[in-house]
């Protein structure tokens, strides 16, 4: 059995479904379907009884494509408080069933909600996007680049 942690879950053991070889550099392990798993695992954890841990609201929060920014703005609080939690394993009962109902309706294909997760997703990408665009020989390039605003820019903004 492997003792997946790659996840960041410390409770996931892999009967089979990977390959494990030795390299010059250590033991390499390739899980065969890290999607499926990924998704098998978000699903048991929505349904389990029991508040989440932070370290299961976190990997929930990114299985969901979602940065703490985003999932924070979408509960209505901040940043820090949601980053809080995931380290502190404090996440407050209203913000753990919140976050289980939009994985829920990701994995049981509640397209509505499916379809705005992903809007959000979306919309949060492209407001955190440059466009760069060079003149080079009489024709234009265009090169997208991403933006990670600081806290102080996003004060001053």
């Amino acid at each position: 059995m492997f003792h997946y942690t790659q996840c960041g879950l410390d409770n996931v053991w892999l009967a089979n479904g990977y390959d494990a070889k030795t390299t010059p550099y250590g033991k390499a392990v390739a899980v065969h379907d890290v999607d499926g798993l990924h998704a098998l695992l978000a699903a048991q954890l929505a349904k389990n009884p029991g508040p989440l841990t932070g370290k299961e609201f976190r990997f929930l929060r990114a299985w969901l494509g979602m940065t703490q920014e985003t999932l924070a703005g979408r509960m209505g609080v901040t940043e820090g408080a949601l980053s809080l939690w995931e380290r502190k394993d404090a996440v407050p009962g209203l913000n753990d069933k919140m976050l289980r109902l939009m994985v829920l309706a990701k994995t049981d294909g509640n397209a509505t909600v499916r379809d705005a997760i992903e809007r959000v997703n979306t919309v949060h990408k492209l407001v955190n996007q440059r466009f760069v665009v060079r003149e080079r020989d009489h024709h234009l390039e265009l090169r997208v680049v991403q933006v990670r605003r600081s806290s102080k820019a996003a004060v001053a903004a």
